[in-house]
């Protein structure tokens, strides 16, 4: 399994977010991602994650090259990645993480997968 740098972590589940929310939204900060995504992870006794320039720049540079098709098309690049995608709503950024969040329920522990088409 690849080690990935929390902070690393960070930026690239921000990534389908920054297609989605094109404008500036002040409930949609950096701040409030790392926030709603900390608590989440520490609820399940995971590490906190901060802010990665580098990785923020990688998953800009990738998010430019989805705002054309805004497809929830992974990367494939180094960094683990959570995409979020949603028309008609105005959500913020613990909306998107309670997304993610949700699909614990499809990973195996045991065996670091994830369900069949999840």
């Amino acid at each position: 399994s690849m080690r990935r740098s929390p902070g690393a972590l960070v930026w690239i589940c921000l990534l389908g977010l920054g297609m989605l929310f094109r404008g500036t939204h002040a409930q949609n900060s950096p701040q409030d991602f790392l926030a709603a995504h900390n608590k989440a992870r520490a609820q399940v006794g995971v590490g906190h994650m901060v802010w990665d320039a580098n990785v923020a720049a990688y998953a800009q540079k990738y998010a430019k090259q989805r705002i054309g098709d805004c497809r929830l098309v992974h990367s494939h690049g180094p960094y683990g990645e959570n995409l979020f995608l949603s028309s008609g709503h105005q959500n913020t950024a613990k909306d998107a993480v309670n997304w993610w969040v949700a699909e614990k329920r499809y990973y195996n522990h045991a065996t670091n997968t994830c369900a069949c088409g999840k």
